[in-house]
């Protein structure tokens, strides 16, 4: 395998962020037509290493490229992932159990992102229904960082994350249920901002969930295109029962009250991203931020609800499977975590109702924890990024959620609450493979954690896979 995988070049494209290509795009240095060629080029060049498309549709892409409109993206190349319906293409949530038919029309979440003026390449490829935290397709084959191409992308959105960190795209969309946007930023390198609930429009079967823990965002290579990404959407889309992001462009000012916690909603950090984390702590503490060690206010049985919710949304997807896509569905195309998921919901299906009941108190719990500390600060993960076959969702369903919870200790704290949180690549492991740390603030106050974000992106220059 290839170490490193990346397709940055001197065409249109360049080294450019999503606001720098605006900008070009806006100036007339480039054209539409242009860089949606390169993005394309790009696509190709590093497919067959990464493995990162769904689906591609380059003659939409094209077309849409010959009149770009005037929005702020307007022209700018983007992936959208697997799980959400856009006109014209299939919707397959990464698995094999039906035929593909193309979408009727835009879901409301893709109606949102295309109209910031972003241009549509394809699907990018997640994990089956976004369960595993690797995206290791038992057909498709395991999509993989462009950091190191022995080791998984993370998941679900691990193609958009490969994408973005490998320069074929700036930004694309991902979605996050459980550290679906945090895990790939943290394993790729990126920016990845888990909004507040509601904060985005949102397709109706991310709506209806007895408890709403997915949030869909995008990743980005920098803050700034992170921020410019909210700002638009907010002039598509405003929730007005939140408090307003705005035209975020400079590092925070005041100083915060940040929480460290390295022991996890189960399971801790290994002790290298202990260290990792505690060097982040170190870092904010010089940067005159007060930091003090606590615990997450959680209950002791709180990963155990998790992944009896998460298994029950597994059942959920085999009960409606056959309604939903006819007789081309088949219950045994799918993948060993799906279906040993849906059957630890069944047999536990007693004690969903109370796990339910605890999970909607961590709402509470949170907003005494936000009253005292302005921020989070945890590792992304629990430890560094394991090589393609560690997750493999082929292996027995009790291998791999045990693998899974000592990998995703952190993330599904802000599902629950609704709350945002983002990772951000401050860490590097002995493995030479990005390590995310996370942020994490009080619902509404997306604003807080972008200009900290902007702050220590200033103090600690992000490494690009180029350098």
């Amino acid at each position: 395998m290839t170490t490193r995988v990346h397709a940055f070049s001197d065409d249109p494209l360049g080294d450019l962020d999503a606001v720098g290509l605006a900008e070009h795009l806006g100036a007339g240095k480039v054209s539409a037509k242009e860089v949606v060629e390169a993005a394309i080029s790009r696509i190709e060049k590093v497919a067959g290493e990464l493995n990162p498309m769904a689906f591609t549709a380059y003659d939409r892409a094209r077309v849409d490229a010959a009149t770009p409109g005037d929005a702020f993206f307007a022209g700018v190349p983007t992936l959208v992932k697997d799980n959400v319906d856009v006109v014209g293409m299939p919707t397959m949530s990464g698995t094999d159990a039906w035929v593909p038919r193309p979408a009727k029309k835009d879901g409301d979440f893709a109606q949102m992102y295309l109209a910031t003026g972003l241009i549509p390449l394809g699907k990018s490829q997640l994990s089956e229904y976004g369960f595993s935290a690797s995206a290791e397709h038992p057909r498709l084959g395991a999509v993989r960082t462009p950091w190191n191409t022995d080791h998984t992308a993370g998941a679900s959105s691990a193609g958009s994350g490969a994408l973005v960190a490998a320069g074929a795209v700036p930004i694309a969309h991902a979605n996050d249920g459980g550290g679906s946007i945090r895990i790939p930023a943290s394993v790729n390198g990126l920016v990845g901002l888990k909004p507040t609930r509601g904060r985005l429009a949102q397709d109706k079967i991310m709506r209806e969930m007895p408890i709403r823990i997915v949030a869909d965002g995008v990743l980005t290579r920098t803050v700034r295109d992170t921020a410019a990404f909210y700002r638009e959407a907010e002039r598509v889309h405003r929730n007005l029962a939140l408090p307003p992001i705005g035209d975020l462009t400079r590092p925070i000012k005041r100083r915060l009250r940040i929480a460290l916690n390295t022991s996890g909603v189960g399971r801790g950090a290994d002790p290298e991203t202990r260290a990792l984390t505690e060097k982040t702590a170190a870092m904010l503490e010089d940067l005159g931020h007060t930091v003090t060690e606590t615990e997450v206010p959680i209950g002791p049985g709180f990963a155990d609800d998790f992944l009896l919710y998460w298994a029950l949304l597994a059942q959920a997807m085999l009960t409606t499977g056959r309604p939903m896509h006819g007789r081309s569905w088949s219950k045994a195309k799918h993948d060993n975590l799906t279906i040993g998921l849906a059957r630890h919901a069944r047999r536990n299906i007693h004690r969903v109702p109370g796990a339910i009941t605890r999970l909607k108190r961590a709402n509470a719990h949170a907003e005494l924890f936000h009253e005292k500390y302005d921020v989070s600060l945890t590792p992304t993960l629990g430890c560094s990024t394991p090589p393609v076959g560690h997750l493999d969702p082929t292996q027995s369903y009790d291998v791999v959620i045990d693998k899974l919870m000592d990998w995703v200790a952190f993330t599904p704290w802000q599902n629950v609450t609704g709350a945002p949180a983002i990772s951000l690549p401050l860490a590097t492991a002995a493995n030479g493979l990005p390590q995310g740390m996370m942020f994490g603030a009080a619902p509404g106050q997306e604003s807080l954690l972008i200009e900290l974000a902007y702050e220590l992106e200033q103090a600690c220059p992000f490494a690009r896979i180029t350098a």
